[in-house]
């Protein structure tokens, strides 16, 4: 089954990512094949650079090609993205200071990103 988490809630990436996802991702334990993460908010601070959850996610992102996506405006928001407000939703606006592999995006992209391998379901945490 393929999986897509949406990391919206209150300390998702910190609690949930961080503490069950992830471990279980690093060990091939999670059972489901994850294709995509989207995060809103303060989620997006664990993907900052030298973040040890967001370093050990892009290794695990990038062996298992999954796409990590951060909301373009949430970004904008804490100078994690260049671009403008009035950019965002457009595929223009560009993370920064951010673990590899990791883009910015809203909807439209993640919709586009996603299309070719559609998630079977999508979870929001």
């Amino acid at each position: 089954m393929k999986i897509a988490y949406v990391f919206k809630s209150n300390m998702a990436s910190t609690f949930q990512l961080g503490t069950m996802i992830l471990p279980q991702l690093e060990d091939n334990s999670h059972m489901v094949d994850v294709i995509g993460m989207f995060f809103f908010d303060d989620n997006i601070m664990c993907l900052q650079k030298g973040n040890p959850v967001g370093e050990r996610l892009a290794k695990i992102a990038k062996e298992k090609k999954m796409l990590l996506m951060v909301c373009d405006q949430c970004a904008v928001r804490r100078e994690l993205a260049e671009g403008t407000f009035e950019q965002c939703g457009s595929g223009e606006v560009k993370a920064k200071g951010l673990v590899d592999g990791v883009v910015a995006g809203c909807f439209p992209q993640l919709y586009s990103a996603l299309g070719p391998n559609a998630p079977d379901q999508v979870i929001t945490l």
